[in-house]
């Protein structure tokens, strides 16, 4: 069995922009700042189309028989199509269950568009029963089917006026949250150079996903609270042991909750 938490980090797509806006010649951040003035003219809100999101990073927390991993794809080097493609090949490889915050709304259509445009497969996601029965009543697409748990759209009863922010939940259950980075400052920092801050980050969002699951799973009765709590020893286990700053930061966040 294998479950795989994940989340994806994305800033404007400058060049599609420049295309659509013909702003050849402009900077990076002159395109950018067209691209959301022309969405806040159109819809009030200055948050791109999903077509108009280009990844930097994703991350993935894995639990896979007595195991838990945690990492970014790739590594800074990395472009996106290599990332979108490790992806899919994971999913490919280990067919598992998904779970993210928000991913039905804003993650998986943004790794739709960016998979079509770079000419990436995935046919294992979008099986849907032809090739494998197993899948008829139990995919990756269906809204109502489990085998990719959106969190945030079950715990609110697929109710959009319910819907509730990742941070708030985990700050809520006694996680540790956001912590000193929010996906609206991650275009500043990635022109700032600073995408290994983007994939770090990225990566808390990805515990802060896993931990809320588990306690979504203890409250299915899917597990016992001696499960519960084996599950947090090997989140925390798995940390201390990687040694890095930003996981050691959560460690020390999550445990003064």
């Amino acid at each position: 069995m294998h479950c795989f938490s994940f989340d994806i980090e994305t800033v404007p797509d400058v060049e599609l922009g420049r295309q659509l806006l013909g702003l050849h010649g402009l900077s990076d951040e002159d395109v950018a700042t067209a691209m959301t003035f022309k969405r806040q003219q159109a819809s009030g809100t200055e948050f791109l189309p999903l077509h108009q999101h280009r990844i930097v990073a994703i991350s993935v927390a894995l639990r896979s028989q007595d195991s838990f991993r945690v990492w970014s794809l790739g590594d800074t080097a990395s472009d996106e199509a290599d990332l979108v493609r490790r992806f899919f090949d994971g999913i490919d490889k280990y067919t598992p269950d998904l779970v993210s915050w928000n991913g039905s709304g804003f993650d998986l259509p943004v790794l739709h568009y960016r998979a079509l445009k770079h000419g990436i497969q995935a046919p294992r996601y979008w099986e849907i029963g032809e090739s494998d029965r197993d899948f008829k009543w139990n995919n990756y697409l269906a809204r109502f089917h489990w085998r990719h748990v959106d969190l945030m759209d079950v715990l609110a009863n697929y109710n959009n006026r319910a819907y509730a922010k990742l941070d708030e939940i985990a700050v809520m259950l006694g996680f540790p949250g956001k912590l000193g980075m929010s996906g609206d400052k991650v275009w500043a920092t990635y022109l700032a150079g600073g995408l290994s801050e983007i994939r770090d980050y990225c990566e808390t969002d990805v515990l802060n996903t896993w931990l809320v699951y588990l306690r979504f799973q203890h409250m299915r009765g899917q597990l016992d609270e001696a499960d519960l709590e084996r599950e947090f020893e090997l989140v925390r286990s798995t940390l201390v042991g990687l040694q890095q700053p930003h996981l050691d930061e959560f460690l020390q966040a999550w445990h003064g909750h």
